[in-house]
């Protein structure tokens, strides 16, 4: 705790009279911190923090990098912004070694600022200044090495973009209005010259410096799929210590990272995006020692008592004690004639923030009536010239949160159809119409839409697991009491909460048969695995021989 000496061999604090000196003694927080410790995060409720011993960094991430913006010496402090204009953090703030920090939070700063009000005039001051340099931060270009070249309903090109946004790669983009002739697209260029035509999303991995090999064969633990719960699997993993590695088939985030809103998620007041969040995640993951792999999927598990074997596409083999089952789901498939001839080219599963731009002055049709669905209406409503959701049954109320439909019945910019079905598609390179029945009536009518958005729901994808996995009729992964039930849990002991029916295998997050499909969900289920991923290992290690 700090003494009324030690504030006054602070230069800000040293004039201030015995009375106020006092009261901050009992209202500050004496935070110690060990060097690289972060005191403040971006975004951050406001509050003013003073160096008392040690120094400070203070990091703000500028084009996708996390940046050193200043130091704070003894005596300096940081939060004057905030402070002053009641906004959050605008940078984040770690000790540059073993420090030491006060902390005054809006309450003391404010009782102190009545009692003395030279220091709302100092902070004011520095505050000034600092949004000076923030302002310089702000208008840098950001320093790309890809560069994409394509047509703007190009299915290529969407599918490139879509995947370098995911993965938090930045690229300059190249809209075309119409293809070259001859041109094969999408064309990707880096910095160096190199330059890839319709390159694999392997390629445009291995351009943009993404892992796309594990750099070890044998690991504590092995996370498949990168949504929220496997992304919340890894950053428990490897913050407890464990060496983890994610398999990602595509990028992180799962189907989570392509919503536009997510409004219930706890601790973000006003929603976030899901590619924002999926952003959050992996940076924090690859922060913590986690190793993140794209574009590799898993060909085969082999169960092998206390080491299993993971079979990646190409033969490469990893192993280790405990695997972690996050696949997720996929999307329906839109039941339609020639569907696939429209995919990326007017017809899209799931809706990202990224998408907006093929929104954009366009009529929009958003087929779906979950969550998912409404979120979407509600994004696009901002840019399309009139966004339609059509809906099989009879209402929203069956499948959609009551918040979703107040907020789309109060936008005059999204229609809602029910009891409608797409049945055909129409269009030469690019979908120009649909054909829209009426379920009640019968009659089909065409409709001049451009985009479709198709959430009509999703399936797990587990036929390649292998039979020692027991899954439910639909090919969901049994867990828990479900897995002891079945012939396939041969053990002398129960299964723990999220253990398959294969010891030291689990599943969490919508891929787990029974799971609650919900972004929030499936990150407990995650940071729940590895409490059980250690019980697990440490039952292994008294059951080994001496």
């Amino acid at each position: 705790m700090i003494t009324v000496d030690e504030l006054r061999g602070i230069r800000i604090f040293a004039p201030l009279p015995q009375e106020a000196l006092e009261y901050l003694v009992g209202a500050v927080e004496d935070i110690h911190l060990v060097p690289g410790e972060y005191f403040a995060h971006e975004g951050d409720e406001r509050a003013l923090f003073v160096v008392v011993e040690g120094g400070a960094e203070i990091t703000k991430v500028v084009n996708g990098e996390e940046r050193v913006i200043g130091v704070r010496a003894p005596g300096r402090f940081f939060g004057e912004v905030p402070m002053t204009l009641s906004t959050p953090f605008p940078a984040s703030g770690r000790a540059a070694e073993a420090s030491r920090i006060l902390k005054l939070d809006v309450t003391a700063f404010y009782t102190l600022a009545a009692m003395a009000p030279s220091i709302p005039a100092r902070v004011a001051g520095l505050a000034r200044r600092y949004l000076d340099s923030l302002q310089e931060l702000a208008a840098e270009q950001p320093e790309t090495d890809l560069r994409l070249i394509g047509p703007r309903l190009d299915a290529g090109t969407h599918q490139v973009a879509t995947f370098l946004t995911r993965n938090q790669v930045a690229f300059e983009r190249v809209t075309l209005d119409a293809a070259v002739a001859g041109e094969t697209y999408p064309v990707l260029e880096r910095a160096d010259g190199s330059r890839f035509a319709a390159p694999s999303m392997r390629e445009v991995a291995v351009a943009a410096g993404l892992d796309v090999e594990p750099s070890a064969t044998d690991y504590d633990v092995v996370i498949l799929g990168a949504g929220p719960a496997g992304l919340t699997a890894a950053v428990n993993g490897a913050a407890e210590g464990l060496r983890t590695v994610v398999i990602e088939s595509l990028a992180p985030g799962g189907q989570a990272g392509t919503s536009t809103r997510i409004e219930n998620y706890t601790g973000f007041p006003f929603g976030i995006s899901g590619d924002e969040l999926a952003s959050r995640a992996l940076k924090q993951a690859k922060r913590l020692g986690a190793e993140i792999v794209v574009t590799r999927t898993v060909e085969a598990i082999r169960p092998h008592g206390d080491r299993h074997e993971i079979v990646l596409d190409g033969g490469e083999t990893l192993r280790a004690p405990v695997v972690i089952a996050a696949t997720g789901v996929e999307w329906r498939t839109l039941p339609v004639p020639a569907v696939e001839r429209f995919l990326g080219n007017g017809v899209y599963y799931g809706a990202a923030r990224s998408d907006a731009a093929i929104a954009k002055g366009a009529d929009v049709c958003i087929i779906g009536a979950g969550n998912s669905a409404g979120q979407a209406a509600i994004f696009f409503s901002r840019h399309a010239r009139s966004v339609t959701m059509l809906v099989r049954g009879p209402s929203l109320e069956a499948s959609m949160s009551r918040y979703l439909i107040d907020q789309i019945g109060a936008n005059a910019g999204i229609r809602v159809e029910t009891r409608r079905e797409v049945v055909d598609l129409h269009g030469d390179r690019v979908l120009e119409a649909v054909d829209v029945v009426d379920k009640d009536s019968g009659t089909v009518g065409r409709r001049d839409v451009t985009v479709v958005f198709v959430m009509i729901g999703a399936d797990a994808v587990t036929g390649w697991l292998p039979h020692d996995i027991a899954r439910d009729e639909h090919g969901f992964i049994l867990t828990g009491a479900d897995a002891a039930a079945t012939a396939e849990w041969t053990a002398d002991r129960r299964p723990f909460a999220l253990e398959t029916s294969t010891p030291g295998i689990f599943a969490v997050g919508d891929v787990r048969s029974g799971s609650v499909k919900r972004v929030a969900a499936g990150v407990g289920e995650g940071g729940m695995a590895i409490a059980f991923v250690h019980q697990y290992l440490a039952l292994q290690r008294t059951e080994a021989p001496a």
